[in-house]
């Protein structure tokens, strides 16, 4: 029974993760949907629709993704050394520092995007 119960906890921690991974896929793609299919109604009713508009309908980017990602990244990496040092076990410190230098490293790199990635130039209509 508590083998089960061992093996049953990383499954379910696994499926959890991919579960909320797929409901932001979906509600990403019924939001293009529901932009879509008010594009398209304006469209059959003869409105106008400028430019700017359609570019705010469909607009999936706000521009802040590698800030919010580089932060919530480094925010993660403090945490796990927090906790590392919080525990209070010798034996600890070292390998959840280590663990730590990954998101770290991810953080800065999206923090580096952010800062250097070139604004979109602006499209011919």
């Amino acid at each position: 029974m508590e083998d089960v119960l061992a093996l049953s906890i990383p499954i379910v921690f696994v499926l959890a993760v991919a579960g909320v991974f797929a409901l932001r896929l979906r509600y990403r793609h019924l939001d293009r949907v529901a932009a879509q299919a008010t594009i398209r109604d304006a469209i059959e009713r003869g409105q106008a629709l400028s430019p700017d508009l359609v570019a705010l309908l469909t607009e999936t980017n706000s521009g802040h993704g590698d800030l919010r990602r580089g932060v919530i990244s480094i925010a993660i990496a403090l945490a796990i050394v927090a906790f590392a040092f919080a525990v209070d076990e010798p034996d600890a410190l070292r390998p959840l520092t280590g663990i730590a230098a990954f998101p770290m490293i991810v953080g800065l790199a999206y923090l580096g995007l952010h800062r250097f990635a070139r604004p979109r130039a602006a499209e011919p209509a």
